[in-house]
């Protein structure tokens, strides 16, 4: 019983590999300098491979209407434009019709890839059709990629758990704008209470061997 589950029925939710993070000429909270490029290169690999292994991907993108949407939120609000916070233009971030919202061309396969283009929170889950989508599929185990660790993915992993779907994170797919430390201490805590950090590779495995005739 792989995963807790009878039977794995996966899908990978990317969330937030955008420019908006990962394209420093136009990224407004970038992950941490020098990491782009291999964790584009990581998520490239695992998507295209889970991709042949017929597991459905669901993009989950980062998009505000206005700041006024962001600022909503008391702490991000709080900690808006202070100098030195690396989440300082929170409120400028993947405002609708910036470059920032644009998912990084080579991770995205548009004849292939479901995409929510308007998470507005942490949690892939809250106000998206993310639940929908799965349940709807019949899908019982979510993978997860993206950035940033400590946040998005940390958020997301925890709502899944409590939502009962079995939970992966790949770990060589993942990383934090806020750095190091927090990226593992991220990982750490998915792996002690919400769910299973693995590598791509291992992942793939689960993958190709999991039922995935589920409709896309």
């Amino acid at each position: 019983m792989p995963f807790g589950v009878d039977e794995v029925r996966p899908a990978v939710v990317a969330i937030d590999l955008h420019r908006g993070h990962l394209d420093p000429s136009v990224a407004t909270l970038p992950v941490r300098n020098g990491t782009e490029d291999a964790i584009i290169t990581a998520n490239r690999q695992f998507l295209d491979a889970s991709r042949r292994a017929n597991v459905p991907v669901i993009h989950c993108v980062t998009q505000y209407l206005d700041p006024v949407e962001i600022r909503a939120n008391p702490y991000w609000h709080a900690h808006a434009d202070q100098s030195g916070n690396a989440r300082r233009n929170q409120e400028r971030h993947n405002l609708t019709g910036s470059p920032g919202i644009e998912i990084i061309p080579q991770l995205h396969d548009p004849g292939y890839d479901l995409v929510i283009s308007a998470k507005r929170r942490y949690n892939c889950f809250v106000a998206t059709d993310l639940d929908f989508m799965l349940t709807s599929r019949g899908i019982n185990t979510v993978v997860l990629t993206g950035v940033n660790t400590n946040s998005c993915v940390l958020a997301t992993a925890t709502a899944a758990c409590s939502l009962d779907y079995a939970v992966i994170v790949v770990d060589d797919c993942v990383e934090s704008m806020d750095g190091l430390d927090l990226h593992r201490a991220a990982l750490m805590c998915i792996d002690t209470a919400f769910g299973w950090v693995k590598s791509s590779t291992d992942v793939i495995r689960v993958l190709r061997g999991a039922r995935n005739d589920v409709p896309r």
